[in-house]
């Protein structure tokens, strides 16, 4: 069992020892130490936070101990209940709200759940923000209000629907096109708030919905992770239904995943290039931004619509952070997240499923034929466990040196461009191991490439 401490909140499974778990007490000092920070960084005497959660077992009992210890602190709550995280960032600026925290551990295992912290603009805190968080936890630096200056508790229901009527005002998203092409799909929400999100969107879009796994109980059917290998149900229930294609988001709402109607995979790495393909193609910004592991689809849309693309250290916040710099007009992460500034700076599956259907109606194509108009490309990751001892720092700079006269990027531990594949070389933060990502034009040269790198690092050891 684990207990991970970042600077983008706290993840850790249920039960268990103080400190090596999500344990009640954890969850209690965590809320506290991100409640003093909130604190401190304001003036003003009546502090809010929004708080959401997605359908875990545990995520009641982690709420109500949120909750209680941000009251306790002095600062009134807003509970939006079952939601998802991108409605959570919507509704921390709807409320003009201090902070939101979602309770929510994202693609992991029923078993786990997070606390995941944003600042007053419903975005994730940066990392000198995280840290502070951190140091504040392990010095138990907090202090609590006396009776009179207790925070407020309230229920905020409804907010599900708001985000959805937001949606539905973007201008790029064409309801009225979506309504005329009479589209069927099947949802797989793994018995989490999608499954109240995404049905409710595609009944406004006049879309027909076959419901799989979309009961908000918290009983994840199979790994939340959509992932090819998780998901055989739904593909096979989109060819039974003779569906249009099929929606596949993960527990908190964050990433989509697009199954086609022959029950083949779109790739959650073209989830992006497809709403980036639409939203290139009826705006006059064409900037795009993913982070260094993402596909170079992305970057061939972008080049083929006139545009311009820039890449960003990995992790969210680091691709909002290059999308604001550049003005981007789409962005995200090559795991299915998209952001889409027009909305909201976080990564939202509902904007991402309006984006699509209304990409498919303009376009008239089949899912299938979309994905097949989009260049081809087959990644690899993989990794390589090293000693504690090692220089790993030094390990990735002398293969800096080895490949400089080739397209380096170093924002981001080592990035190599090569004319038709890349490899980017991450180490971890945690862990004596560096992550190996290859990108290449089949999968057999993408692991060729791969372990030709293994090889690499196994020589200069």
């Amino acid at each position: 069992m684990a207990l991970i401490k970042s600077i983008s909140g706290i993840r850790g499974t249920i039960g268990g020892s103080v400190n090596d778990n999500l344990t009640p007490i954890d969850a209690v000092k965590f809320a506290a130490s991100y409640g003093t920070w909130i604190k401190r960084r304001n003036t003003k005497k009546d502090l809010t936070i929004v708080i959401g959660r997605d359908a875990r077992i545990s995520g009641d009992m982690i709420s109500s101990l949120v909750s209680n210890t941000l009251v306790g602190l002095g600062i009134h709550v807003k509970d939006i209940g079952l939601s998802t995280t991108p409605t959570v960032e919507v509704a921390v600026p709807k409320e003009s709200a201090d902070g939101g925290i979602i309770i929510t551990a994202s693609h992991n295992p029923k078993q786990w759940n997070a606390l995941k912290l944003l600042n007053e603009k419903g975005e994730f805190l940066n990392a000198e923000d995280g840290l502070e968080i951190l140091k504040i936890a392990d010095q138990n630096d907090y202090i609590f209000a006396e009776l009179d200056d207790l925070g407020s508790y309230n229920e905020e229901n409804g907010y599900i629907d708001r985000h959805i009527d937001e949606v539905l005002k973007l201008g790029l998203v064409n309801v009225h096109a979506i309504k005329q092409s009479k589209f069927k799909v099947v949802v797989d929400a793994v018995n989490s708030t999608g499954g109240i999100a995404i049905p409710a969107l595609l009944k406004k879009l006049g879309v027909e919905c076959t419901k799989l796994y979309c009961e908000p109980n918290g009983k994840f059917p199979h790994n939340p992770e959509p992932l090819k290998e998780h998901l055989t149900d739904i593909s096979e229930l989109v060819i039974k239904e003779k569906a249009d294609f099929g929606i596949v988001v993960d527990p908190d709402v964050d990433r989509l995943a697009i199954v086609c109607e022959d029950g083949s995979m779109f790739g959650e790495e073209y989830t992006l290039v497809a709403c980036a393909d639409y939203v290139l193609g009826q705006s006059k910004n064409k900037h795009t931004v993913s982070n260094l592991s993402s596909s170079r689809a992305l970057c061939d849309i972008t080049l083929k619509h006139g545009g311009t693309y820039s890449a960003s250290a990995v992790g969210e916040v680091n691709v909002v952070i290059e999308m604001k710099r550049t003005d981007a007009v789409i962005g995200g992460e090559g795991n299915g997240g998209i952001i889409y500034p027009d909305s909201h700076y976080g990564r939202d599956s509902l904007v991402g499923v309006a984006l699509f259907l209304s990409h498919l109606a303009n376009t008239k194509m089949s899912c299938k034929g979309l994905r097949n108009s989009y260049p081809n490309y087959f990644m690899s990751k993989s990794k390589i466990e090293l000693k504690p001892e090692i220089d790993v720092d030094g390990l990735l700079k002398k293969l800096a040196n080895k490949y400089q006269n080739e397209d380096v990027n170093l924002i981001d531990g080592v990035k190599i461009d090569f004319d038709s594949e890349w490899v980017h070389l991450r180490k971890s933060n945690t862990e004596p191991i560096i992550r190996i990502y290859t990108e290449s034009l089949t999968q057999l040269e993408s692991d060729k490439l791969a372990k030709k790198f293994i090889k690499e690092i196994e020589d200069i050891i």
